[in-house]
């Protein structure tokens, strides 16, 4: 697969709400930043920790705007909602040896950590 075919599946995952198996596509040394929060995922456990524990008030449905690659750099533009809270989130994704090892995503508006997430992120400057 190419890096893009790889995003692609891990988007599609995401869609079922089964972040266990969203997490397969993820290196087992993943980072995930949050830079508005400061906030950095690392690894696949947390990964699939932080996604099941956010308050939600129905399941995650996630729509695809645009993606655009340059190599192992794949950049999606995606909506997300839970009938209630919608969002937008412009992903920078690394893709080594078939996974993402890297996220770098971007959401609309500036935010604390949360302080129900402490466990699963360490806090980072950008």
């Amino acid at each position: 697969m190419d890096s893009k075919e790889v995003v692609l599946a891990f988007w599609d995952a995401m869609k079922t709400n089964d972040f266990v198996k969203a997490s397969e596509w993820l290196s087992p040394d993943f980072e995930g930043f949050w830079p508005q929060s400061g906030e950095l995922i690392i690894g696949r456990d947390n990964f699939t920790s932080i996604n099941s524990h956010y308050p939600v008030h129905a399941v995650w449905e996630f729509e695809i705007h645009s993606v655009v690659c340059d190599g192992a750099t794949v950049v999606t533009d995606v909506s997300v909602t839970d009938s209630v809270q919608k969002a937008r989130a412009i992903t920078f994704h690394t893709v080594e040896n078939g996974l993402i090892s890297k996220q770098k995503e971007f959401w609309p508006d500036p935010m604390e950590a949360q302080e129900w997430r402490a466990k699963w992120v360490n806090i980072v400057q950008d």
